[in-house]
């Protein structure tokens, strides 16, 4: 599984390259208008069409998602921490891979069909598009702006080319190369070299404790600087990379189910 992560980061070379296509031509969604909505992803475990009038038997079985607790909505402090991370996680993921990112309108404010993943013959609040959530998740919004700002702002991100070796290296928390065969290894770290820009290092948590990533030696003297920590607010500075903080020490702890982004600064 983290080698597919690792390729679909990369624009899915295993897809395209032997029929000639760029990553341009990936298409990279985490959700779309068939299925769970963003929210429902990470709220329901199950589909829940029982409104459609077919005994729950419309729609896909196979969602590959999680309520981490409770089945709807919660109003559990830590099981709603826990969804918004997620949530962040896999927006941070999208805007990071080369390719072409496609976002369902509403994923940014946390739109929700009640677990419905098979909504289209509810004309009615089901599938309505609730605008009032912007201001309930103002803060996921600011998220949303911010990590496709830092997608703009990072040309080496959206390049219509695949990487090569010398364009990216992997690691694992310790700095060394990842077991890409081991079934558990829910870590990993990616330093993209900016060529005309600064270095960005990528670091993705999916386990259920925190992580302490060696960070790479910069190549020039500087300073490492929080650009996105996804168990963070997003209503401050941190993707403003001018007044972002220095992160201090060889390491960074990236806690439980969450992602990190450092950017070389002089």
């Amino acid at each position: 599984m983290m080698g597919r992560f690792a390729s679909r980061i990369c624009g899915s070379s295993d897809l395209y390259a032997g029929s000639g296509k760029g990553p341009e031509c990936s298409v990279n969604f985490v959700t779309c208008h068939d299925g769970f909505t963003l929210n429902d992803l990470v709220s329901y475990s199950d589909k829940h069409n029982e409104a459609n009038g077919e005994g729950n038997r419309d729609g896909a079985g196979e969602n590959f998602s999680a309520n981490y607790g409770v089945e709807g909505d919660s109003t559990d402090p830590a099981i709603e921490a826990v969804r918004q991370r997620q949530i962040k996680n896999f927006l941070l993921t999208l805007a990071i891979a080369r390719g072409v990112p496609m976002l369902l309108g509403g994923d940014e404010f946390r739109r929700t069909q009640r677990g419905n993943n098979n909504a289209y013959c509810q004309d009615n609040g089901t599938s309505w598009v609730d605008w009032s959530l912007g201001e309930r998740h103002s803060e996921l919004v600011s998220f949303v702006r911010q990590v496709f700002a830092f997608r703009r702002a990072h040309a080496v991100l959206r390049r219509e080319a695949f990487y090569n070796d010398r364009d990216i290296e992997w690691f694992d928390p310790s700095g060394h190369t990842p077991d890409w065969l081991d079934p558990a290894q829910k870590r990993l770290g990616c330093l993209v070299h900016g060529e005309d820009g600064p270095d960005l290092y990528l670091m993705f948590n999916a386990s259920t404790d925190s992580a302490s990533f060696l960070l790479p030696r910069l190549t020039h003297a500087g300073k490492w600087r929080l650009a996105f920590g996804t168990a963070r607010s997003s209503t401050g500075s941190d993707a403003a990379e001018g007044h972002a903080d220095a992160v201090s020490g060889t390491c960074y702890a990236v806690g439980s189910r969450s992602s990190a982004i450092v950017v070389a600064t002089p």
